[in-house]
């Protein structure tokens, strides 16, 4: 297991194990040349000794694959550590953590004019495309925002295999765009619920394929390559200066997973957000899209509700089921966001494909982290 220890001699880690409570003792972030202030928690209030006993359980393997853990609270890193194969310039497949990235990026090319809203529709910027597979009137109608919310019409759910729009199906394509732009309007079985029936009127279904148009379009409104409109509207205002984003066989960004960060990094993108749209006092992306971003439009599951390509989910915090706002993706990558609490925190796994992952993160998060805070 590689730590923040890893560069200890023998002899000395050795002492250290012999000694109770020194290998777990807390130690502040280090400040580096990458725009961050850190602070001491233990000065802040934080209960410090949990960071030792997350440490402890992360040794003993109650949570597997865990690369990195970093946690800023008000505008400052106050925990930072690293693990296995993990490290502060290791760039982290975060998978489908990007979608939450890629909103943002559809906010920037809004906030330029590139595009004019979130009403705008989908299929007038693929007009080139046509005739397209499936041809329907209603497809003339979706938005972004449909696309954003997971809640278009289209036969596509990643956690149905048999679904036309399974993103596995997609992925063995060679144009991806055509693939989304040509799949079917789907049904609705007796036993779904139907858009109109459903909380805040839209029908969630996870949608891999809709968040990878979502990059196309803002690929085609901006006339560059989504990695060229990351870096300069993104990227660079976080001083963000190493990145690797994934493209379909045919050329096009994905903006559906597989971006790959580094930690302080995905800190800095949960920051900007929880500061609505500002880093270190200058607007990277607009309020307004951060605000309804950050704003519940579809109900994912019974315990957890959808934005822009932001999840929200509930915890206890001091006594209180609060909403917390996640960047997620597969492996139990999380970036979470406590806008009321200016806190950020980061928590990259390579635990891929495990179907225990997901709740793993997240009660890592709830019994040490959120414990943690004063």
């Amino acid at each position: 297991m590689r730590s923040r220890f890893s560069c200890l001699t023998l002899p000395l880690l050795a002492l250290l194990a012999a000694a109770p409570g020194l290998a777990g003792a807390y130690q502040s972030p280090q400040a580096r040349d990458d725009g961050w202030a850190v602070a001491d928690a233990a000065a802040q209030g934080w209960q410090v000794e949990r960071f030792g006993e997350l440490e402890a359980a992360i040794a003993k393997g109650t949570f597997a694959d865990v690369t990195s853990i970093v946690v800023a609270k008000d505008g400052k890193l106050v925990y930072e550590a690293y693990f296995n194969k993990g490290g502060p310039d290791v760039l982290n497949d975060v998978r489908s953590a990007t979608k939450s990235v890629t909103s943002l990026l559809v906010g920037a090319a809004i906030d330029r004019g590139l595009i004019p809203n979130a009403q705008a529709g989908v299929y007038g910027y693929f007009a080139d495309k046509r005739p397209w597979r499936n041809p329907d009137p209603r497809k003339d109608k979706f938005t972004l925002e449909d696309l954003l919310t997971m809640s278009s019409l289209w036969d596509c759910d990643d956690d149905n295999p048999f679904s036309d729009g399974n993103e596995e199906r997609m992925y063995v394509r060679e144009d991806w765009t055509g693939f989304v732009l040509g799949l079917p309007i789907k049904g609705f079985a007796p036993w779904m619920t139907r858009p109109e029936n459903s909380p805040h009127g839209r029908s969630f279904s996870y949608c891999t394929a809709g968040s990878f148009l979502l990059g196309a379009v803002v690929e085609r409104a901006s006339g560059q390559p989504l990695q060229a409109f990351a870096a300069q509207a993104l990227e660079q205002p976080l001083s963000i200066t190493r990145s690797q984003w994934n493209r379909s066989p045919e050329g096009v960004g994905m903006g559906g997973g597989g971006t790959r960060y580094r930690s302080r990094d995905l800190a800095k993108l949960g920051q900007m957000v929880a500061d609505g749209g500002r880093w270190q006092g200058k607007t990277v992306i607009s309020k307004a899209w951060i605000d309804a971003a950050l704003s519940v439009h579809a109900q994912a599951r019974d315990d957890a509700d959808y934005g822009y390509q932001f999840w929200r989910f509930r915890f206890p915090l001091h006594g209180q089921q609060t909403g917390v706002w996640a960047m997620s993706g597969n492996g139990g990558n999380y970036v979470f966001i406590l806008p009321e609490q200016r806190l950020v925190a980061v928590l990259t796994r390579t635990a891929f494909n495990q179907r225990n992952a997901h709740p793993q993160s997240q009660q890592l998060f709830a019994d040490y982290l959120l414990k943690a805070m004063p």
